[in-house]
């Protein structure tokens, strides 16, 4: 007999969903008219939602309470309490509409984590933790989207260095980055089975230029990021020469839960919006809680929140183990986190009518953030393709 599944979060993570929460409701849901208001001004500039000075005093208040490298291991400084505990977190982060990131991003974390060697630990990962240097993934191209194994630009070998040249697009966080993990091809005839190679850029490299930035819809504003015959030393290569796909696979299996769980924190907020609502305003002598469409709105939202949920908290956990394989399981919560979120959004717009649709509300700015994640880490249809490609190679996997 084995002993009973436990769905229950430990009591140190339910002590940072709760402080993540109280931060959430004091600090961040005050700002969030700055951000519908800065967002509708910017227009076509990069211009940042929050104020530098605002985000500023964020981050210090939050690395005040305790909420600072969560995920980071305590040899490099960190509280080492796990994906988990920073997946419980972006959730209650994302009950607001402002975005706010707690240093340091954890995909690119896990990355350097696992790939860092010799003197790059020092250069790279522990100023990463620590959050004293930002970095930015580019692997996007302009004929490579969701083919992650389709890129073509070229890091060749010559004169004892290696040389890239090409153009990465829609890289998050470019113009701002420290340093750029940049996935280029090495071996052509391999490409992604062993021809794929990852190397540390440096945002002053010569030859290394971000010209132009993608306007679009909500907090995304991405870059173009050229190289223009960059020379870089083989201390710049992370991991080994021709490995990258392997590991890049389980950081963007990562990234891709934490969208799950931003859906999950928009979908509650939403929820509780429509709980509040329904039982405060009353149509044609009755409230609107009394009317069985709402009531399933309600029932339906709050049933596929809690599925993606168990879904997320599943694939942490998986990360924590240390399991080696995860793509599946990040495939299935990008499918599934902004798909819910989607639907539950938009009975909430229904129910609040035309103040659903205006900017006095964070649903309809909720509306346009989510519609992008339905695209980026991967879209939809290429995460089902993946999902249906292994199921009918290796069949259902046994329960974990």
């Amino acid at each position: 007999m084995t002993d009973a599944m436990n769905f229950d979060l430990p009591e140190d993570i339910r002590m940072v969903r709760d402080l993540v929460a109280r931060f959430t409701r004091e600090r961040l849901v005050p700002l969030e008219q700055t951000v519908i208001r800065r967002d509708a001004e910017r227009g076509f500039t990069d211009n940042p939602l929050l104020p530098p000075e605002t985000v500023k005093k964020l981050q210090d208040e939050a690395h005040e309470i305790g909420l600072w490298g969560m995920d980071v291991p305590e040899e490099f400084g960190g509280q080492n309490l796990g994906a988990l505990a920073k997946i419980v977190a972006i959730e209650q982060l994302k009950y607001s509409i402002t975005p706010f990131v707690l240093p340091p991003d954890s995909p690119n974390l896990h990355l350097l984590k696992d790939c860092c060697k010799g003197d790059q630990i020092e250069r790279y990962l522990l100023p990463y933790a620590s959050g004293a240097k930002k970095s930015c993934l580019a692997l996007t191209e302009p004929g490579a989207g969701s083919d992650a194994g389709g890129i073509s630009m070229k890091a060749e070998r010559r004169n004892g260095k290696w040389v890239l040249n090409g153009t990465k697009v829609f890289i998050s966080g470019a113009r701002d980055a420290d340093f750029i993990i940049t996935i280029a091809v090495t071996d052509p005839a391999k490409k992604a089975r062993g021809g794929m190679t990852a190397f540390l850029v440096d945002r002053n490299t010569p030859g290394l230029t971000v010209p132009s930035s993608f306007p679009m819809i909500g907090e995304y504003h991405p870059y173009e990021v050229h190289y223009d015959s960059v020379e870089l030393d083989d201390s710049q290569v992370l991991g080994e020469v021709g490995q990258a796909f392997a590991p890049l696979q389980r950081r963007l299996s990562i990234r891709r839960a934490e969208i799950a769980a931003r859906c999950l924190g928009l979908a509650r907020r939403c929820i509780t919006m429509m709980i509040e609502q329904a039982n405060s305003r009353s149509t044609f002598g009755s409230k609107l809680a009394d009317r069985q469409t709402v009531q399933f709105w309600i029932a339906d939202s709050y049933q596929e929140m809690e599925a993606v949920r168990l879904a997320v908290y599943r694939l942490a956990s998986r990360v924590d183990r240390g399991d080696s394989d995860i793509r599946l399981d990040g495939s299935m919560v990008k499918v599934q986190g902004p798909e819910m979120v989607g639907r539950v959004i938009d009975r909430a717009i229904q129910l609040f009518g035309g103040m659903g649709v205006s900017k006095e509300l964070p649903l309809e700015y909720m509306s346009r953030v989510t519609r992008a994640y339905r695209i980026v880490e991967g879209p939809s249809e290429i995460h089902r393709w993946t999902i249906g490609r292994d199921l009918l190679r290796n069949g259902l996997p046994e329960a974990r």
